[in-house]
């Protein structure tokens, strides 16, 4: 074979490469970018505190980060505002606490009552700047062995640290707290959960997103006087977990969900609203992680379509719990969780 047939062949190599590449690339865009509005999904937006006077509210801060407070005491689940872009994410780019934000976040959302830090696991998403807010606030961080290392990584004094025990009830202010072993979405390879494993010495950032492992899944169960919120940080389940775990509201991921099929869907929805008895839903993490802070829109179609969770929950709600209504959350604003006493706390 003559050097200019190499060279020929090694130009259309070259020809088919930036092809694909592009064909490729335009794909991904389009996937990216076809995603539903939030008003796909036809729900109302919740009660506020101003229409109800309710004492105990719950604000949502995107993915399922969530500020409780009564007024006396506040609870965070999870602790996700530092927000790596999407290029630092599929890169697998080292990361690190966004301080700016975390100083906004608290500011702007007064959390100067915090008591607990309570990541639902330990993805990034998750449980990326628990540290850095129990630094910023002296309050306690509740989680796994994997959570307690990634406090750790940023200093926090072990004082502040607390392992969860399942079998305990952890009292703060007026709030009662249990955390019960539950599992992940099963939306990784072969239906496993993403970024398995756990965090087993203390994560000193900067890291790529992938260092902070789920470090095993919790559903938690926020009991107040007022009223009791299941929050089902993933959209996973273990069948019979929540048997005797009455509840007024639930607030459910629906993060992947539709990766998966209607029927394990509909069992999410026995498992957590059916079989707890709520009659509030509130669906979360259906927003695009990778967008700055406060910034929400519906995450891409192929990653979970929220307009499709919509209609699937619809149907279990008519079907199961005529009853229960869903309600979206809006990006900071408080919701009304109970209007009058309840009888299952």
């Amino acid at each position: 074979m003559t050097l200019a047939t190499w060279k020929r062949r090694a130009q259309l190599g070259a020809v088919v490469v930036v092809v694909v590449a592009a064909v490729f690339a335009a794909g991904i865009t389009f996937l990216w970018r076809d995603r539903p509005l939030l008003a796909d999904a036809g729900w109302p937006a919740p009660p506020s505190p101003d229409e109800k006077g309710a004492p105990v509210t719950a604000t949502w801060l995107g993915v399922t980060t969530i500020l409780f407070d009564d007024g006396e005491t506040q609870i965070l689940i999870d602790g996700f505002f530092s927000r790596p872009t999407l290029w630092e994410s599929l890169l697998r780019r080292p990361v690190v606490n966004d301080a700016a934000t975390i100083n906004f976040a608290l500011h702007k959302f007064d959390m100067r009552r915090l008591a607990a830090i309570i990541p639902v696991h330990s993805h990034f998403d998750h449980a990326m700047d628990v540290g850095a807010i129990a630094n910023r606030t002296s309050a306690s961080v509740l989680g796994s062995e994997s959570t307690a290392n990634v406090a750790r990584g940023v200093n926090v004094p072990e004082d502040q640290i607390v392992v969860a025990d399942s079998e305990q009830t952890y009292e703060f202010g007026a709030f009662r707290v249990q955390l019960l072993p539950s599992s992940h979405a099963p939306i990784g390879w072969g239906g496993s959960a993403p970024m398995p494993g756990t965090i087993d010495e203390p994560l000193a950032t900067p890291q790529s997103i992938d260092a902070w492992r789920e470090g095993g899944s919790y559903s938690i169960v926020v009991q107040h006087p007022q009223g009791t919120t299941l929050v089902q940080g993933s959209a996973g389940f273990v069948e019979g977990a929540l048997e005797d775990v009455p509840a007024n509201v639930v607030m459910l991921s629906i993060g992947g969900l539709t990766t998966l099929d209607e029927g394990f869907a509909e069992q999410l929805w026995l498992e957590t609203v059916t079989r707890t008895g709520a009659t509030a839903v509130y669906p979360m993490h259906f927003d695009d992680f990778t967008k700055p802070f406060g910034e929400v829109v519906a995450a891409p179609k192929f990653l979970g379509n929220l307009g499709k969770a919509a209609l699937w929950f619809d149907t279990f709600r008519r079907k199961w719990d005529q009853d229960t209504q869903i309600f979206l959350p809006e990006f900071g604003e408080p919701i009304a969780l109970y209007t009058q006493p309840s009888s299952t706390t």
